[in-house]
Formats: C-alpha cells, sequence, structure tokens
C-alpha cells in the first residue's frame, strides 16, 4: 500500500524572475538527518544493470546503464510493440493470416535457433506469432509478422528506430527484428542496408528500460502472455510443438521468484545471458534490466538480486494531496479583486518512489506562471477556484538517480477559493488610500533629510 505523508511545510521566500515565471518559493521539510534515507548500492555480476520504478519512472538502480551492448532476443519486445501498435491502429487483427517467406521460413528451420518450425503449406495467424515471438523467443515468427505489418524486415527496422528516436532512446545500433547475429540475416535472407555481418543489434540497458516502460504502459495485456509458463503452437495440427517460457523466473521454473510475470531473456555470444524482468510488490511494479550475465544460473540469481535491492530499499509515498493547501506559501496577492490575496491548493496527487525511511526531507519550490500575473507579479481578479496558476517541484533526499527522459516530481497548484473583481467604487478608494500613503511616505522623507 502507498504510504501518505503529512507536509508541515517551513515558510521561506526567495523571489526570481525567469523566463517561465515570476515567482518561485523555496522551501523545505526535515523529517530527518540526511543520512536516514541512504541506500546501501550493490554489484551485479553482468555488464550492465537498470531497474526503474514503472509507474513513476523513478531510477531506482543505474550500473554502467549508459554502455551500447549487445541485447540478442530482448530486441523483441520492440518488435512485439509495433505488433501491438498495428493491431490498436486496425492495421492488422488476431485473426490475419500471415504468409511466410523463404527468409521467415530458413530462420524457423535452423534448430541451433530459438524457433517454431514453419510449413509453406499451412496457415498462421498473427496471435500464433505473437504467442510464440514473447512465450518462445521464436525468430521466424518475429520474420514473418516484420515482414506483414512493414512489407520488409528492413523497413520494419526503420519503423523501430523511428520509433526509438521518438522515446529519445540514443546509443543504439539496430539491424533486425529478433536480436540474431547479422550473419543469419545474411544466410536466409537479406542485411540491413550497410549492415556487416560481424554485428548485432545494440543498446544501452537505460534505453531497453525505455522499451519496457512503453510496453508495459501502453500495452498492458502483455503480462497476459509473458506470465505464460508453457503453451501448446499450432495445438491439433501435425505440426503442434510444445513451447516452454525461457523465463526461468515464472512459476513451476528452476529460479521461479513470486511475483514475476514477464517479460523477454536475450541471449547470444555479444550479449552474454541478458534478462529484462518485471515483478510487482506493495503495489509497486519494477523493470530490471540484466545484460551480459556469464550463464543462466547468473543471469536470473542477479535479477533476482535486483528485485530484492528495489522492493526491500525503496517504498511508494503519496508526499502531496489533491486539494489541501500550499503550506510552503500561505497567499499570494491578486490585483483588482474583493480580496486582495488567496491562498493556494495543490491540483494532484503526487505519489514518488522513494528510499524506505521512517523520515524523510523533503524540498519544495513553487513556480507561478508568468502568463497569469500582472506586471507587479499579482493574479488579476475575477478568477475561479480551481485555477491552476503554477507548480510545485519536490526533491527528497536520497533520490540522486532521477527519472528515465526529462520526468520529474512536479505537482500543479490552483487558487483555493473564487475571488471575484471589486466594484469601481472599491477601487478608486484603494487607489486613493495608496496614492495617499505614497505621498505622506514621499512627505516624511523630504522633512527627514533636514534633520540628516
Amino acid at each position: 500500500m502507498e504510504k501518505v505523508i503529512e507536509m508541515k511545510m517551513n515558510h521561506l521566500k526567495q523571489w526570481t524572475v525567469g523566463a517561465l515565471s515570476t515567482a518561485m518559493v523555496a522551501s523545505s521539510v526535515l523529517f530527518a538527518p540526511a543520512a536516514s534515507a541512504a541506500v546501501e548500492p550493490i554489484t551485479v555480476d553482468a555488464k550492465a544493470a537498470f531497474v526503474i520504478d514503472n509507474e513513476t519512472n523513478k531510477i531506482l538502480f543505474n550500473q554502467n546503464g549508459d554502455e551500447s551492448l549487445g541485447i540478442a532476443s530482448m530486441t523483441k519486445m520492440m518488435s512485439i510493440y509495433l505488433v501491438l501498435e498495428a493491431i490498436e491502429a486496425g492495421q492488422i487483427n488476431w485473426d490475419t493470416q500471415v504468409p511466410i517467406s523463404s527468409y521467415a521460413l530458413g530462420i524457423s528451420q535452423d534448430y541451433e535457433l530459438s524457433n517454431v518450425p514453419f510449413r509453406v503449406d499451412f496457415t498462421y495467424t498473427v496471435k500464433d506469432l505473437y504467442e510464440a515471438m514473447l512465450i518462445y523467443s521464436a525468430n521466424g515468427a518475429s520474420i514473418a509478422m516484420a515482414e506483414l505489418i512493414a512489407g520488409s524486415e528492413a523497413d520494419f527496422v526503420d519503423m523501430m528506430t523511428a520509433k526509438l528516436d521518438e522515446w529519445g532512446v540514443t546509443d543504439y545500433s539496430i539491424y533486425n527484428s529478433t536480436g540474431l547475429p547479422n550473419y543469419y540475416a545474411d544466410q536466409y535472407g537479406e542485411l540491413y542496408p550497410g549492415a556487416a555481418t560481424d554485428t548485432e543489434n545494440h543498446m544501452t540497458a537505460r534505453g531497453v528500460a525505455v522499451v519496457a516502460d512503453h510496453l508495459l504502459d501502453d500495452y498492458p495485456e502483455i503480462i497476459e502472455t509473458s506470465s505464460i509458463v508453457e503453451k501448446t503452437f499450432m495445438e491439433g495440427s501435425e505440426d503442434e510443438i510444445n513451447m516452454l517460457t525461457y523465463n526461468y523466473m515464472l512459476p513451476g521454473m528452476i529460479y521461479y521468484r513470486e511475483n514475476v510475470d514477464g517479460l523477454k531473456t536475450g541471449t547470444t555470444d555479444d550479449s552474454g545471458a541478458s534478462f529484462t524482468g518485471t515483478a510487482v510488490e506493495n503495489d509497486m511494479r519494477i523493470i530490471t534490466v540484466l545484460i551480459g550475465a556469464t550463464d543462466n544460473e547468473t543471469r536470473f540469481m542477479e535479477t533476482s538480486r535486483l528485485m530484492d535491492f528495489a522492493f526491500d530499499n525503496f517504498e511508494k509515498v503519496t508526499v502531496i494531496e489533491n486539494g489541501s493547501a500550499v503550506e510552503t506559501e500561505g497567499t499570494i496577492s491578486v490585483a483588482k479583486g474583493k480580496e486582495e490575496e488567496v491562498g493556494l491548493i495543490y491540483g494532484n496527487d503526487l505519489t514518488v518512489v522513494t528510499p524506505i525511511a521512517e523520515d524523510r526531507q523533503i524540498d519544495t519550490a513553487l513556480t507561478l506562471n508568468k502568463d497569469l500575473l500582472n506586471e507587479d507579479g499579482m493574479v488579476e481578479a475575477p478568477i475561479e477556484k480551481g485555477t491552476v496558476v503554477g507548480k510545485v517541484a519536490v526533491s527528497i533526499e536520497g533520490d540522486d538517480l532521477g527519472y528515465l527522459g526529462s520526468q520529474s516530481d512536479e505537482v500543479s497548484v490552483a487558487v483555493a477559493t473564487t475571488v471575484e473583481k471589486a466594484n469601481a467604487f472599491a477601487l478608486a478608494w484603494r487607489w486613493i488610500a495608496s496614492t495617499t500613503a505614497k505621498g505622506w511616505n514621499a512627505v516624511t522623507d523630504f522633512v527627514t533629510g533636514f534633520f540628516n
């Protein structure tokens, strides 16, 4: 369950002017000494490892996560995403029949690879091949689906790279839809233009986490298939084959871990034993990426250590609740209103994943939207309750790894009550009072000058 923290704010103002705001209020809430939320790091026996919280995209662990490395069949997560996207767009459906090219057929008949063997005189559906890709890492199925959606694997790769660019993934090289070394494409089909036979797909562990995050966010139903341990391909036909998952952390498998329900393995000489896993505990779904373990046992045992690290050291906490007062800033000034100031409330909840601690320090900074303020830095009446006038950025001690992409902990702020515009008499009286006060101050300063 999420925890809710009652925030008791100290009041500290610091005025600045910037491109996006005319006012910033900085404050902090001290719950404990800085050391209370420290997380002891671990070292993972692999070339790279990366862990995020799926909901917030908070990075929980990063070991060499920005080196581009071989990713093998973890590539298929990108291929599967494009399959599901094509289904959502109505380009294909689960019952669409998939033609089998000589390239897909040749790969499928190579028994050194993960495959379901094809026949040219048999009918396969999108659902058949989708399940084979995800459960059994079938390479021929990936190629057949790429050709169905894009016309050729090369054009499908262009779709993959366009999507990666859209998501902000960098430092990658993708040549095929499977993750196989390129010499298989050279042997059975056609190399991606400009690719060498001795290369294969590369990506950073961070990039793989981005792909897995989008897959789970946009198509959460993938878990229904990635959690399947065993299924018969083309059941009842002459070519039926038993597909047993390569994810040995699922129920009944040798490295079973409770609450693991995906996602995708990958193994080549270049990639080593790699795995993108996902699990849920205490209402928190994490994604783990491990690249370059030496063997199967290390791949899954180290993934389990990563999961222990994440679940033992981090928790999901609601630090701000929708509608609660912004206690870092009592009121803001209102021009031309019946009331001359108005309080602020938060416009939405803010839930974060943070190091586990009985107490923690939370720093906040309030930024008001300059487009809603006049030249004196005031909002103008009339203004309705709930009108968003800015945002609060929150930083929490121990949160030093950041987020995927440009995401940060921010929540909108709005005015707490409606302020109607004052009538002309009231505005005139205020002007007279203000002018009189300014005039009196000027006279006072002038007279005082004789005595200085």
